[in-house]
This record gives structure tokens, C-alpha cells and sequence, in this order.
């Protein structure tokens, strides 16, 4: 199916590639691939670099794929990766209605398909990518593992959802002003992010000022408000599953992250440096790169 080699999105007229399990799937060559894929859910931003078995990357919602950016270059050296913007984030779609996790999942089905990714994955998921991954790797055959960071597995707490329904009334109202992109930076980073790390802060900023108003309103209503628990499905998985942390996430310990690990029949838990869901990929980087593919060289027997 489609892989369009180009470096702008394009969704017609493309060149096709098929990524299966024979030779091809290790994907010779590093060509860089941007698209726009239609799925269920909407036109996805895809973006497909590096050279090796396929792995799928999800970012949190709030953000885009601009927060893989650290670690990209040595994933790619080692995995051809899947890059997926999801719907009303980066250069995806925006939403048009309230949807739900499965929708999700099967959207990056969607994708896989698309591209004619027959082999099953390395699934990499940041919180709302990390919800994403357990589903599908606890509803198909689709994953070779899986890897969650900063991904609560339990619903919101009475006290969470008061103050994330404020925060979507919020912006509903307003859009992304000041105070609100800094609420956001500071539960993805860490207290007092625009001060600690202000280069980390403003990418959090860029990343959801890009996105469309309305879109990013029914994304967190969708993402965030209607958040389940996923106990049931991380406890489905099978495939060889790590649990990561940010040491000093707030919102989902390292004690809740081991908790979690216990759950699949083959999983594990990584703290790593960070103060909120998104800063293992920023002020972790180098930990998380090397925690990543030390986890992908493990036997899989």
C-alpha cells in the first residue's frame, strides 16, 4: 500500500512502498516519507524514517510529533519509525465530533494497513499514545511490544476531573492563552516549567497553539474527560510490555507505574528523569533512548 516519498504531505498521487514480513520488512535504505493518511477518524499525518523492524510512535494529547524529536535520531538507527500525528493535533485532521479510544486504535490500524505494515510493531505511546497502544495490543495480533510512558491506566480522580473540566471549559472559551498553555506545560513537565525548562516549555506551547480550537476542545473531551480505566486491557497483553515513568510525576508515580507493570504477563517498569507525562521524552532523553532499545534487543522468545 502507500508510503508517499516525499517531504511535504500530500495526500494524492503518491508513490507506494509495501512494508511486510518478508525481505522488505527490514526496509533497506532510510528514506524519509511524509503523509496524510485517511483513516476512520479523519486524514493522519504519518511520517516514516529510520531502517529496521517497524515501530509506531503516539504522542500525548495537548502536543505532536515534535516531541519525538530527541529521540528520533537513535530510534531510527535501530527501528523504521511510524510517526503518527493523532486527530486535531500536529498536521492530522481536526475532529468534528466527540470520539473514543477504539476509534483510536483502530485508526492506527488504519494506518498500518495503509501502508501495508504486515508485520506486527514495537508500539511506543506517550499518556493518550500509550492508551492507544494497549488497545491494540490487547485486541489484535498487530504488536510485537509495547512500551507506555507516562500513561495512567486508571480513570480521573474526583478531584482531576474538576479541575481538567475547568481547563476544557477554559479553553473552550478563550482558546490557548498564556495561563492555560502554561497549566499544560507545567502537568506534561513539572511545576514551574517555564522557569526550570523553558526550551522544553515553549515546544509544549508551539505544539498546542498549533492546533485548530474546536479540533483540540473535542480532543480533550474525548481523551481526557472521557478517560476509562484500562486496567482490563494492559492485563490482556501478552506481548513484552514496559511500564515508564517519570520520577517525579505527579500524576503518575513510579509506584502507580509498577502497579501497572504487574498487569500484562510479560511486563516490566523503567522510572526514568522527568517531572510530568511528556518530560521522559525531553529532560530523559538519552535515559529513555537507551532504556528503549536496550528493551528491544531482549529476547522476545
Amino acid at each position: 500500500m502507500a508510503v508517499a516519498h516525499n517531504t511535504t504531505p500530500d495526500p494524492g498521487g503518491m508513490a507506494h512502498t509495501a512494508i511486510g514480513r518478508d525481505a522488505g520488512a527490514t526496509w533497506e535504505g532510510r528514506e524519509e516519507a511524509v503523509t496524510m493518511v485517511p483513516t476512520r477518524l479523519g486524514d493522519l499525518r504519518v511520517e516514516v524514517c529510520g531502517a529496521g523492524p517497524p515501530a509506531v510512535l503516539w504522542h500525548s494529547l495537548f502536543v505532536d510529533s515534535t516531541t519525538w524529536e530527541r529521540v528520533r535520531g537513535p530510534l531510527s538507527a535501530v527501528r523504521r519509525l511510524i510517526i503518527i500525528d493523532g486527530p486535531s493535533h500536529g498536521g492530522s485532521a481536526a475532529a468534528s465530533r466527540i470520539f473514543t479510544l477504539e476509534e483510536c486504535a483502530g485508526a492506527a490500524l488504519d494506518v498500518l494497513d495503509h501502508l501495508g505494515v504486515t508485520a506486527p510493531v514495537d508500539w511506543v505511546g506517550n499518556a493518550w499514545g500509550g492508551h492507544v497502544g494497549a488497545l491494540v495490543a490487547a485486541s489484535s495480533d498487530r504488536c510485537r511490544s509495547l512500551v507506555t510512558i507516562g500513561t495512567p491506566v486508571h480513570p480521573l480522580t474526583p478531584r482531576e476531573r474538576v479541575r481538567c473540566t475547568l481547563l476544557v471549559g477554559l479553553y473552550r472559551l478563550t482558546g490557548p492563552i498564556g495561563p492555560l498553555i502554561t497549566a499544560v506545560s507545567d502537568a506534561l513537565l513539572g511545576s514551574h516549567s517555564a522557569v526550570r525548562k523553558p526550551a522544553d516549555a515553549r515546544l509544549i506551547g508551539d505544539a498546542a497553539r498549533r492546533a485548530t480550537r474546536k479540533g483540540l476542545y473535542l480532543a480533550m473531551r474525548s481523551v481526557m474527560l472521557n478517560r476509562r480505566d484500562l486496567t482490563s486491557e494492559l492485563g490482556a497483553v501478552t506481548v513484552p510490555t514496559l511500564v515508564v515513568a517519570g520520577a517525579d510525576d505527579a500524576m503518575w508515580t513510579p509506584d502507580q507505574a509498577r502497579a501497572a507493570a504487574s498487569l500484562p504477563s510479560r511486563g516490566t517498569c523503567c522510572v526514568v528523569p522527568g517531572g510530568g507525562h511528556v518530560a521522559p521524552l525531553l529532560e530523559g532523553a538519552s535515559t529513555l533512548t537507551e532504556v528503549l532499545t536496550t528493551f528491544w534487543r531482549q529476547d522476545r522468545s
